[in-house]
Protein backbone atom coordinates (compact mmCIF):
# COMPACT_ATOMS: atom_id res chain seq x y z
CA UNK A 1 0.00 0.00 0.00
CA UNK A 2 0.92 3.68 -0.35
CA UNK A 3 1.77 4.16 3.31
CA UNK A 4 4.05 1.15 3.71
CA UNK A 5 7.28 2.71 2.45
CA UNK A 6 6.88 5.69 4.78
CA UNK A 7 6.33 3.47 7.82
CA UNK A 8 9.33 1.34 6.86
CA UNK A 9 11.58 4.39 6.42
CA UNK A 10 10.62 5.81 9.81
CA UNK A 11 10.99 2.48 11.61
CA UNK A 12 14.48 1.97 10.22
CA UNK A 13 15.45 5.55 11.09
CA UNK A 14 14.96 4.82 14.80
CA UNK A 15 17.66 2.14 14.74
CA UNK A 16 15.68 0.31 17.44
CA UNK A 17 13.79 -2.33 15.51
CA UNK A 18 14.45 -5.51 13.60
CA UNK A 19 12.12 -5.12 10.63
CA UNK A 20 10.86 -7.94 8.44
CA UNK A 21 9.03 -7.21 5.18
CA UNK A 22 6.59 -9.75 3.78
CA UNK A 23 6.12 -9.51 0.03
CA UNK A 24 4.76 -11.52 -2.89
CA UNK A 25 7.10 -13.97 -4.68
CA UNK A 26 6.71 -12.09 -7.96
CA UNK A 27 7.34 -8.66 -6.43
CA UNK A 28 10.23 -6.68 -7.91
CA UNK A 29 10.25 -4.10 -5.11
CA UNK A 30 13.60 -3.36 -3.50
CA UNK A 31 14.15 -2.74 0.21
CA UNK A 32 17.01 -1.46 2.37
CA UNK A 33 19.66 -4.05 3.21
CA UNK A 34 18.88 -3.64 6.91
CA UNK A 35 15.49 -5.32 6.49
CA UNK A 36 14.68 -9.02 6.45
CA UNK A 37 12.73 -9.95 3.32
CA UNK A 38 10.41 -12.96 3.26
CA UNK A 39 8.62 -13.95 0.06
CA UNK A 40 5.15 -15.18 0.99
CA UNK A 41 2.49 -17.13 -0.88
CA UNK A 42 -0.55 -15.19 0.29
CA UNK A 43 -2.88 -17.95 -0.92
CA UNK A 44 -1.29 -20.33 1.61
CA UNK A 45 -2.13 -19.92 5.29
CA UNK A 46 0.91 -21.99 6.38
CA UNK A 47 3.19 -19.76 4.28
CA UNK A 48 1.91 -16.60 5.97
CA UNK A 49 1.94 -18.16 9.43
CA UNK A 50 5.50 -19.39 9.02
CA UNK A 51 6.66 -15.92 7.96
CA UNK A 52 5.07 -14.34 11.03
CA UNK A 53 6.55 -16.69 13.62
CA UNK A 54 8.43 -14.79 16.33
CA UNK A 55 7.15 -11.34 15.33
CA UNK A 56 5.99 -8.93 18.04
CA UNK A 57 4.08 -6.34 16.01
CA UNK A 58 2.49 -6.73 12.58
CA UNK A 59 1.72 -3.63 10.51
CA UNK A 60 -0.62 -4.44 7.60
CA UNK A 61 -0.44 -2.10 4.59
CA UNK A 62 -2.49 -3.41 1.68
CA UNK A 63 -3.36 -1.71 -1.59
CA UNK A 64 -7.03 -1.16 -2.41
CA UNK A 65 -6.58 -3.61 -5.28
CA UNK A 66 -5.75 -6.47 -2.89
CA UNK A 67 -8.13 -9.47 -2.79
CA UNK A 68 -11.04 -8.76 -0.39
CA UNK A 69 -10.23 -11.70 1.88
CA UNK A 70 -6.46 -11.16 2.04
CA UNK A 71 -6.59 -9.03 5.17
CA UNK A 72 -8.53 -11.64 7.13
CA UNK A 73 -6.13 -14.35 5.93
CA UNK A 74 -3.15 -12.37 7.22
CA UNK A 75 -4.85 -11.63 10.54
CA UNK A 76 -5.77 -15.27 11.07
CA UNK A 77 -2.20 -16.31 10.27
CA UNK A 78 -0.86 -13.71 12.71
CA UNK A 79 -3.10 -15.09 15.44
CA UNK A 80 -1.93 -18.62 14.64
CA UNK A 81 1.69 -17.42 14.90
CA UNK A 82 0.95 -15.72 18.25
CA UNK A 83 1.94 -12.24 17.06
CA UNK A 84 1.43 -9.93 20.04
CA UNK A 85 0.11 -6.82 18.28
CA UNK A 86 -1.59 -6.08 14.96
CA UNK A 87 -2.07 -2.71 13.28
CA UNK A 88 -4.92 -3.42 10.83
CA UNK A 89 -5.18 -1.87 7.39
CA UNK A 90 -7.52 0.83 8.74
CA UNK A 91 -5.81 4.23 8.29
CA UNK A 92 -8.99 6.28 8.39
CA UNK A 93 -11.12 8.47 10.59
CA UNK A 94 -12.02 7.82 14.19
CA UNK A 95 -13.67 4.74 15.53
CA UNK A 96 -17.17 5.43 16.89
CA UNK A 97 -15.66 5.69 20.36
CA UNK A 98 -12.05 6.12 21.37
CA UNK A 99 -12.15 2.37 21.93
CA UNK A 100 -15.39 1.57 20.15
CA UNK A 101 -16.64 0.19 16.88
CA UNK A 102 -15.98 1.34 13.34
CA UNK A 103 -18.51 3.74 11.74
CA UNK A 104 -21.75 2.16 10.52
CA UNK A 105 -21.99 4.23 7.32
CA UNK A 106 -21.95 1.92 4.26
CA UNK A 107 -19.01 3.79 2.72
CA UNK A 108 -16.92 4.67 5.76
CA UNK A 109 -17.86 1.40 7.42
CA UNK A 110 -16.03 -0.51 4.71
CA UNK A 111 -12.84 0.31 6.62
CA UNK A 112 -14.35 -1.23 9.73
CA UNK A 113 -14.00 -4.75 8.41
CA UNK A 114 -10.25 -4.50 8.97
CA UNK A 115 -10.76 -3.87 12.69
CA UNK A 116 -13.48 -6.52 12.81
CA UNK A 117 -11.07 -9.08 11.34
CA UNK A 118 -8.86 -8.62 14.39
CA UNK A 119 -11.74 -8.66 16.85
CA UNK A 120 -12.88 -11.91 15.29
CA UNK A 121 -9.63 -13.71 16.13
CA UNK A 122 -9.73 -12.22 19.62
CA UNK A 123 -13.16 -13.75 20.11
CA UNK A 124 -11.70 -17.09 19.01
CA UNK A 125 -9.02 -16.95 21.68
CA UNK A 126 -6.12 -14.87 20.35
CA UNK A 127 -4.62 -13.04 23.33
CA UNK A 128 -2.97 -10.27 21.32
CA UNK A 129 -4.01 -6.65 20.93
CA UNK A 130 -4.64 -4.29 18.03
CA UNK A 131 -3.95 -0.59 17.53
CA UNK A 132 -5.65 1.22 14.63
CA UNK A 133 -3.95 4.29 13.16
CA UNK A 134 -6.66 6.96 12.92
CA UNK A 135 -5.03 9.55 10.68
CA UNK A 136 -7.85 10.88 8.52
CA UNK A 137 -7.32 11.15 4.79
CA UNK A 138 -3.74 11.13 3.52
CA UNK A 139 -3.10 14.72 2.45
CA UNK A 140 -0.85 14.23 -0.57
CA UNK A 141 -2.93 11.35 -1.90
CA UNK A 142 -6.24 13.17 -1.42
CA UNK A 143 -5.13 16.46 -2.96
CA UNK A 144 -3.23 14.87 -5.83
CA UNK A 145 -5.53 12.08 -7.00
CA UNK A 146 -8.13 14.27 -8.68
CA UNK A 147 -11.45 16.10 -8.37
CA UNK A 148 -13.41 13.08 -7.10
CA UNK A 149 -11.27 12.93 -3.97
CA UNK A 150 -10.69 16.22 -2.18
CA UNK A 151 -12.38 18.27 -4.89
CA UNK A 152 -9.20 19.56 -6.57
CA UNK A 153 -8.12 19.07 -10.18
CA UNK A 154 -4.57 20.38 -9.99
CA UNK A 155 -3.81 19.86 -13.68
CA UNK A 156 -6.63 22.15 -14.79
CA UNK A 157 -6.74 24.39 -11.71
CA UNK A 158 -10.31 23.55 -10.84
CA UNK A 159 -11.90 22.93 -7.46
CA UNK A 160 -15.36 21.87 -6.33
CA UNK A 161 -16.13 23.08 -2.82
CA UNK A 162 -18.34 20.88 -0.68
CA UNK A 163 -20.99 23.40 0.37
CA UNK A 164 -18.97 26.58 1.07
CA UNK A 165 -15.63 24.80 1.42
CA UNK A 166 -15.38 25.80 5.07
CA UNK A 167 -15.92 22.48 6.90
CA UNK A 168 -12.68 21.53 8.64
CA UNK A 169 -11.41 17.95 8.70
CA UNK A 170 -8.27 16.26 9.94
CA UNK A 171 -5.74 15.06 7.36
CA UNK A 172 -2.26 13.58 7.70
CA UNK A 173 0.80 13.43 5.49
CA UNK A 174 2.36 10.07 4.71
CA UNK A 175 5.51 11.23 6.51
CA UNK A 176 3.61 11.94 9.72
CA UNK A 177 1.91 8.54 9.57
CA UNK A 178 5.28 6.84 9.24
CA UNK A 179 6.75 8.79 12.14
CA UNK A 180 3.67 8.09 14.27
CA UNK A 181 4.00 4.33 13.86
CA UNK A 182 7.74 4.46 14.54
CA UNK A 183 7.20 6.56 17.67
CA UNK A 184 4.44 4.26 18.88
CA UNK A 185 6.58 1.15 18.47
CA UNK A 186 9.50 2.84 20.23
CA UNK A 187 7.52 3.28 23.45
CA UNK A 188 7.73 0.78 26.31
CA UNK A 189 4.95 -1.79 26.12
CA UNK A 190 3.71 -1.11 29.65
CA UNK A 191 3.70 2.08 31.69
CA UNK A 192 6.67 2.85 33.91
CA UNK A 193 4.77 5.72 35.57
CA UNK A 194 1.54 7.67 35.14
CA UNK A 195 3.19 10.52 33.23
CA UNK A 196 4.90 8.55 30.46
CA UNK A 197 3.05 7.08 27.47
CA UNK A 198 3.27 3.37 26.70
CA UNK A 199 2.11 1.20 23.81
CA UNK A 200 -0.49 -0.40 26.07
CA UNK A 201 -2.25 2.99 26.38
CA UNK A 202 -3.74 2.27 22.97
CA UNK A 203 -4.54 -1.43 23.40
CA UNK A 204 -7.59 -2.38 21.31
CA UNK A 205 -8.30 1.21 20.30
CA UNK A 206 -7.18 3.93 17.93
CA UNK A 207 -4.11 6.14 18.09
CA UNK A 208 -5.20 9.53 16.73
CA UNK A 209 -2.77 11.66 14.75
CA UNK A 210 -3.17 14.59 12.38
CA UNK A 211 -0.98 16.91 10.35
CA UNK A 212 -3.61 19.57 9.75
CA UNK A 213 -7.16 20.45 10.78
CA UNK A 214 -8.05 22.29 7.60
CA UNK A 215 -10.70 22.91 4.95
CA UNK A 216 -10.86 23.28 1.18
CA UNK A 217 -10.61 27.06 1.26
CA UNK A 218 -7.44 26.91 3.35
CA UNK A 219 -5.99 24.31 0.99
CA UNK A 220 -6.77 26.54 -2.00
CA UNK A 221 -5.07 29.43 -0.19
CA UNK A 222 -2.02 27.20 0.32
CA UNK A 223 -2.01 26.38 -3.40
CA UNK A 224 -2.12 30.10 -4.13
CA UNK A 225 0.90 30.70 -1.90
CA UNK A 226 2.89 27.90 -3.52
CA UNK A 227 1.85 28.60 -7.12
CA UNK A 228 1.54 32.37 -6.95
CA UNK A 229 -2.08 32.19 -8.14
CA UNK A 230 -5.32 33.82 -7.01
CA UNK A 231 -8.96 32.73 -7.15
CA UNK A 232 -9.15 34.40 -10.56
CA UNK A 233 -6.74 31.77 -11.93
CA UNK A 234 -8.96 28.89 -10.83
CA UNK A 235 -12.38 27.58 -11.80
CA UNK A 236 -14.24 27.37 -8.49
CA UNK A 237 -17.52 25.46 -8.21
CA UNK A 238 -19.73 24.58 -5.27
CA UNK A 239 -21.90 21.51 -4.68
CA UNK A 240 -24.11 20.60 -1.71
CA UNK A 241 -22.30 17.86 0.15
CA UNK A 242 -25.41 15.64 0.41
CA UNK A 243 -25.92 15.91 -3.35
CA UNK A 244 -22.31 15.01 -3.99
CA UNK A 245 -22.55 11.97 -1.71
CA UNK A 246 -25.64 10.67 -3.52
CA UNK A 247 -24.00 11.38 -6.89
CA UNK A 248 -20.99 9.34 -5.84
CA UNK A 249 -23.16 6.39 -4.79
CA UNK A 250 -25.03 6.52 -8.10
CA UNK A 251 -21.78 6.59 -10.08
CA UNK A 252 -20.43 3.67 -8.07
CA UNK A 253 -23.58 1.64 -8.70
CA UNK A 254 -23.13 2.40 -12.40
CA UNK A 255 -19.64 0.92 -12.39
CA UNK A 256 -17.59 4.14 -12.06
CA UNK A 257 -15.01 3.39 -9.37
CA UNK A 258 -14.33 7.07 -8.76
CA UNK A 259 -17.87 7.26 -7.38
CA UNK A 260 -16.63 5.46 -4.28
CA UNK A 261 -14.02 8.16 -3.67
CA UNK A 262 -16.55 10.93 -4.31
CA UNK A 263 -19.06 9.47 -1.84
CA UNK A 264 -16.45 8.69 0.81
CA UNK A 265 -14.87 12.14 0.77
CA UNK A 266 -18.23 13.90 0.66
CA UNK A 267 -19.44 11.98 3.71
CA UNK A 268 -16.48 13.15 5.76
CA UNK A 269 -17.41 16.76 4.95
CA UNK A 270 -20.99 16.47 6.22
CA UNK A 271 -21.64 19.24 8.80
CA UNK A 272 -22.16 16.61 11.51
CA UNK A 273 -19.53 14.32 10.01
CA UNK A 274 -16.66 12.65 11.82
CA UNK A 275 -13.97 14.42 9.81
CA UNK A 276 -12.89 16.62 12.74
CA UNK A 277 -11.84 14.25 15.50
CA UNK A 278 -9.31 16.69 16.93
CA UNK A 279 -11.85 19.12 18.40
CA UNK A 280 -13.95 16.47 20.09
CA UNK A 281 -11.38 13.86 21.07
CA UNK A 282 -7.98 15.45 20.71
CA UNK A 283 -4.95 13.95 18.97
CA UNK A 284 -1.99 11.97 20.24
CA UNK A 285 0.70 13.92 18.36
CA UNK A 286 2.14 15.32 21.58
CA UNK A 287 2.33 11.96 23.34
CA UNK A 288 4.24 10.58 20.35
CA UNK A 289 6.57 13.58 20.08
CA UNK A 290 5.46 14.45 16.54
CA UNK A 291 6.60 17.82 15.24
CA UNK A 292 4.29 20.40 13.70
CA UNK A 293 4.23 20.43 9.89
CA UNK A 294 3.84 23.13 7.24
CA UNK A 295 0.73 23.00 5.06
CA UNK A 296 2.57 24.83 2.29
CA UNK A 297 5.43 22.31 2.29
CA UNK A 298 2.96 19.42 2.05
CA UNK A 299 1.09 21.20 -0.75
CA UNK A 300 4.31 21.81 -2.68
CA UNK A 301 5.27 18.15 -2.27
CA UNK A 302 1.88 17.12 -3.69
CA UNK A 303 2.27 19.39 -6.72
CA UNK A 304 5.68 17.85 -7.40
CA UNK A 305 4.13 14.37 -7.19
CA UNK A 306 1.41 15.34 -9.67
CA UNK A 307 3.98 16.86 -12.03
CA UNK A 308 5.74 13.49 -11.86
CA UNK A 309 2.64 11.62 -12.99
CA UNK A 310 0.80 10.92 -9.74
CA UNK A 311 -2.99 10.99 -9.81
CA UNK A 312 -5.99 9.07 -11.03
CA UNK A 313 -5.01 9.48 -14.67
CA UNK A 314 -1.93 7.39 -13.87
CA UNK A 315 -4.21 4.40 -13.40
CA UNK A 316 -6.33 4.88 -16.53
CA UNK A 317 -5.80 2.65 -19.60
CA UNK A 318 -3.27 4.14 -21.98
CA UNK A 319 -4.72 5.61 -25.18
CA UNK A 320 -4.07 3.55 -28.29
Amino acid sequence: GSIGSHILKSLLATGKHEVTVLTRPESTATFPSSTNIIKVDYTSAPSITSALQGQDFLVITLAVSSPPDLHSRIVNAAAEANVKYIMPNYYGYGLSERSGSAPADPILGSFGRFVNDVRSVQEKGWKGKYVALCCGFWYEFSLGMGEAWLGFDLHNRKVTFYDQGEKKVNVSTWELCGKAVAALLSLPIDKADNDSPALSDWDNSGVYVSSFLTNQREILASLHRVLGTTDADWTINQQPVEERYEQGLKELQGGDRTGYAKAMYAKIFYPEGRGDYETGWGVDNGKLGLEEESLNVATKRTLEMVDGGFGYRKYLPKEQ
